[in-house]
């Protein structure tokens, strides 16, 4: 039983989404608001078929927000990656917290050495790049569906299961799991002892998941809690977040669809351009990984406009992408 005025903040029950909830909590706690972490089973967590397959899309939000309308938690913690573009009645994203790293992390091989290797990821918009990557070197890889929380995806490396597999920085980064620079970058284990060589993949060669590295803070619109947690709201992360998910809002894409999306804010930029954004997007949706590896398979678009139409710039990429698959 909660203390009274204590703030329940609900994550799933991975380590990643705990350590998110926890570094939530740590910032109310700081500022006076006592918490406790709740952790929640969501139907990504229990149903291990890939996530293409179980429709991806909310699969690791429902059950918390389901927390939320039943008033069993007070806050609700998401990766931003992984939330829906829909809203929900009676319930807001409070807070955007300023963002992570938000690319993605090779890890197992570095770029150089991927001819032959056997590339283990249950996301098809991390095949389809790796894959065009590849083709664009006349380089052979092999991709293979996997699923997994970070140590499960790093044990199939380590066992030889698969030569390489793909992990976002931001979560590496929040567990303690990334070391060194450069060509030094390694992934080490709790205990700070090395697994594996890494690699962080320039946004050229892997755009990142819309909202990837950027946590968002959920709460019943107009409660209590909302009102403690805005105070963790980061303006340029939140610009940021919403051109990326106006692009996949229109799109009518989930967290599964080939998609990749990344804006940056640049002040010193004339303000009628400070914010620039790339996104691509596969031109099918596969039903296996190999059939997003044909030729021409990606289509990549940029742009820039003012960081106050940031949802204006997603949905007009959006349209440039739509117009491109419509021609193809």
């Amino acid at each position: 039983m909660s203390e009274p005025g204590t703030i329940r903040i609900g994550a799933r029950r991975s380590p990643l989404a705990v350590a998110q909830a926890e570094w939530v909590a740590g910032q109310l706690q700081l500022r006076g608001v006592p918490t406790e972490v709740v952790g929640i089973t969501t139907q990504g967590d229990v149903d291990r078929r890939e996530l293409t397959q179980i429709g991806g899309t909310g699969v690791f939000a429902s059950a918390v927000r389901d927390a939320l309308h039943a008033d069993t938690i007070d806050l609700a913690v998401h990766s931003g990656k992984d939330l829906p573009t829909a809203p929900v009645p009676g319930l807001e994203v409070v807070a955007h917290p300023e963002r992570e790293d938000p690319r993605d992390v090779l890890i197992g091989l570095r770029l150089a050495d991927l001819d032959g290797a056997r590339v283990g990821t249950g996301s098809p918009r991390r095949a389809s790049q790796l894959q065009a990557w590849a083709r664009a070197r006349g380089i052979e890889i092999t991709v293979q569906p996997i699923r997994g929380n970070v140590d499960r995806r790093i044990s199939l490396v380590r066992s030889g299961e698969v030569d390489a597999t793909l992990l976002a920085a931001a979560g590496l980064r929040r567990l303690g799991r990334l070391s060194g620079t450069g060509q030094e970058l390694q992934v080490i284990d709790a205990a700070g002892v090395p697994q594996c060589p890494a690699e962080l993949l320039d946004p050229e060669v892997m755009l990142p998941a819309a909202a990837q590295g950027a946590l968002a803070v959920e709460a019943v619109a107009g409660s209590p809690a909302a009102e403690l947690a805005a105070v963790l709201d980061h303006q340029p992360t939140r610009t940021r977040v919403i051109a990326e998910r106006s692009l996949l809002a229109r799109l009518e894409a989930g967290c599964t669809a080939p998609v990749g999306a990344l804006a940056e804010l640049d002040r010193g930029r004339d303000i009628a351009s400070d914010l620039t954004m790339a996104a691509v997007i596969g031109r099918t949706y596969p039903s296996t990984f190999d059939e997003t590896a044909a030729e021409g398979s990606l289509i990549r678009v940029a742009g820039s406009g003012s960081a106050d139409e940031a949802a204006a710039l997603g949905a007009r990429l959006a349209e440039d992408l739509l117009a491109r698959l419509d021609r193809t």
